[in-house]
């Protein structure tokens, strides 16, 4: 059996406890990704984040794309 371990989120330094042995009842479970936005995480970061830096993240790659979108519709 998995025992859960206490880490430290490498973006905020917040200390969360993992769950990978129960990853639904991990505190990262409360955020739904879509495999892009996966992606992008696994890009930047080599180990699990806490929740609320999950969220940002997620709420700051979904920012970028609507730039980008609006820049190449600016460009037309």
């Amino acid at each position: 059996m998995c025992l859960h371990e206490q880490k430290y989120c490498p973006r905020c330094n917040a200390l969360f406890e993992c769950k990978v042995g129960s990853i639904l009842l991990c505190q990262c479970a409360a955020v739904k990704l879509s495999e892009t936005e996966r992606d992008h995480l696994k890009k930047l970061y080599n180990d699990c984040l806490c929740a609320n830096c999950i969220r940002e993240v997620k709420s700051e790659f979904a920012n970028e794309k609507l730039l980008k979108t609006l820049d190449g519709l600016m460009r037309k």
